[in-house]
């Protein structure tokens, strides 16, 4: 059994890291200080290819699979959570949907510009009273002719102010419930009727935007039903099934950059005339960060690989997200330790990364969500139906 990555992966992890590395870590403070991603830093990812990493070529990827996006995730979640989220929401969710479950002529039309970049895309699922019951939107979708006319609201979607393009989930037949009443769409949001509310200020990821998206009256053609009418609720799982791996992927590069800082500061850092290093408190934390972040990396490209291989994995990214969060929960709440009072200033890394994790925890499904998924994953063959 070889675990070792194949050359065009190391190679393609060199790519990344000069990008992630070069381009965005000297701007990462910025980024979270601005509260925005610069347009040309999502310029330089697109003419890179790596805004279309996992998709076939065909449709303007680099054809990496789930296993190359999970390098890219991995490298940028280790110098900026907001760069990860933005690239992470347009490529892992939004693009993913339609690479998954599209149409050839949906393909051609709105995936292959999300993967080279000329578009940006976001996911709409999210609503004031739907948040991890998913199926309990309110958005509507009503045929009238040709085309179907969407009214409701989203609530917290990253890139919902800067998408050209949106999959939007809507019920269709409330009579129905989730599986047969809710249909997912490919909304353009130049669409009239679209517009943007409320943006949130938040407390981490704060280069990432995250908007209230509206739909008054907006008409959006038949044509741009998304994996088949009724299919939508299925549509959107089956793509948070694989986005959770790559959320995951991200969180291992915060984890492990947080085990660097704390390795290069004990190394430094001299209390009672010796580094800290040599303190047991302190080389036990991070002997800690290691052993979880070995194993996280393990969990993380053995899903890309049930994945790439089209193999059954929603029981390992639901594990992928859970574990990778609350690893890099501690590890960075470790370093932190390690670095004292400096760890709690705004002039070093670890104070930014503790406060972009925390969502992690929390969107693309609560980790109580993803504990539910486990569970109802190991009991199903037994007979036992384990629900919310």
């Amino acid at each position: 059994m070889d675990f070792s990555f194949p050359k065009e992966y190391q190679l393609f992890r060199r790519m990344a890291r000069d990008f992630c590395q070069n381009v965005v870590k000297p701007r990462a403070k910025a980024i979270d200080r601005d509260h925005t991603v610069p347009h040309d830093v999502i310029r330089e990812a697109a003419k890179l290819g790596l805004l279309g990493v996992p998709f076939p070529q065909k449709y303007g990827g680099m054809g990496a699979g789930e296993t190359g996006y999970c390098i890219l995730a991995e490298e940028l979640g280790r110098v900026c959570s907001s760069t990860a989220t933005v690239i992470g929401a347009h490529i892992g969710i939004a693009a993913m949907a339609i690479h998954l479950d599209g149409t050839e002529e949906q393909k051609q039309k709105y995936l292959v510009p999300l993967a080279q970049g000329t578009a940006i895309g976001s996911f709409g699922l999210t609503e004031a009273q739907a948040g991890s019951d998913a199926a309990a939107i309110k958005t509507t979708a009503v045929r009238d002719g040709d085309h179907y006319v969407l009214n409701g609201a989203k609530v917290f979607i990253t890139n919902g102010d800067i998408a050209e393009i949106m999959t939007v989930m809507a019920v269709t037949d409330p009579s129905l419930g989730a599986y047969g009443g809710i249909t997912a769409f490919i909304v353009e949001t130049d669409t009239p009727g679209f517009s943007i509310g409320t943006l949130e200020n938040k407390m981490g990821i704060r280069g990432s935007s995250t908007a209230e998206t509206v739909f008054e009256d907006v008409r959006v053609p038949k044509e741009n039903v998304l994996g088949g009418f009724g299919a939508g609720f299925l549509t959107f799982m089956k793509t948070l099934d694989v986005g959770r791996a790559s959320l995951g992927a991200a969180t291992l590069g915060g984890a492990q950059a947080a085990m660097e800082a704390s390795i290069k500061w004990a190394k430094a850092r001299e209390q009672f005339g010796v580094p800290i290093a040599t303190k047991q408190s302190v080389h036990f934390m991070i002997a800690d960060m290691a052993v979880e972040i070995e194993a996280l990396r393990s969990l993380i490209y053995r899903t890309a690989w049930l994945i790439d291989t089209g193999q059954p994995h929603i029981l390992e990214a639901a594990a992928c997200k859970l574990f990778g969060s609350e690893t890099a929960h501690r590890c960075i709440d470790r370093a932190m330790q390690v670095h004292g009072a400096l760890g709690y200033s705004r002039d070093y890394e670890i104070e930014r990364g503790w406060r972009d994790q925390r969502i992690t925890e929390i969107y693309q499904g609560t980790n109580e969500i993803q504990r539910l998924v486990v569970a109802a994953n190991l009991f199903r063959p037994h007979g036992v139906r384990i629900s919310s």
